[in-house]
Parts: structure tokens; C-alpha cells; sequence
């Protein structure tokens, strides 16, 4: 049974820094595209990042320049650093693998505010 489990989300003032984190059980990740996406009431999930098998990295434009993606194929994990965070950041964030219809976590929430 695939199992994703992001933690790392809560609340902090704009201009601050998060790092979210996921974990997967069940599967490798070696093989496969990991990304992070995010959603707030009303709208479609969206992508906020990818990185793909052999590293390579595609980011949302309203992130780039302020959010890093990692992964590490050893540990099984996949981490978002988030910096220079925004109100209009904030939203549930959800791990993926292997895209729209692969995998989900349960979501973690970020919360910019001062």
C-alpha cells in the first residue's frame, strides 16, 4: 500500500520560511516524477512544483526564485523549502507521485498571516 505523509505546515508571517517534508512507504520513488501542489477553498488544485526522476525541476510561476524542490531517492522523500511566503500562499499543500493520477498525501496546511 503506496502511503505519502507530509508534514512541516503551519502558521508563519509573511516573509518567513517553511520546509514541508514527505515521506513514501509502499513504493520507491526512484523511478518517478515527485511534485508538491497546493489548494484553497474554491479553486482547482494546482501545481506549485515538480521534480522529475533524473532531477530535473519545474515550478509555478507565481513560486519561482522563492521555493526549492528536493528529493532524496535514499530516504524515500521529497521536500518543498518555501521562502519569502506570501498571504496568497497559503492553502493546503499535498505531496504527489507520479502525477495527477498517481499518488496523494493527506495534505498539510500553510498558513502566511500576520
Amino acid at each position: 500500500q503506496v502511503q505519502l505523509v507530509e508534514s512541516g505546515g503551519g502558521l508563519v508571517q509573511p516573509g518567513g520560511s517553511l520546509r514541508l517534508s514527505c515521506i513514501v512507504s509502499g513504493t520507491i520513488i526512484r523511478f518517478n516524477t515527485m511534485g508538491w501542489y497546493r489548494q484553497t477553498p474554491n479553486k482547482e488544485r494546482e501545481l506549485v512544483a515538480d521534480i522529475t526522476n533524473t532531477g530535473h525541476t519545474n515550478y509555478a510561476d507565481s513560486v519561482n526564485g522563492r521555493f526549492t524542490i528536493s528529493r532524496d531517492n535514499a530516504e524515500n522523500t521529497v521536500d518543498l523549502q518555501m521562502s519569502s511566503l506570501k498571504p496568497e500562499d497559503t492553502a493546503v499543500y499535498y505531496c504527489n507521485l507520479g502525477g495527477v493520477v498517481g499518488y496523494w498525501g493527506q495534505g498539510t496546511q500553510v498558513t502566511v498571516s500576520s
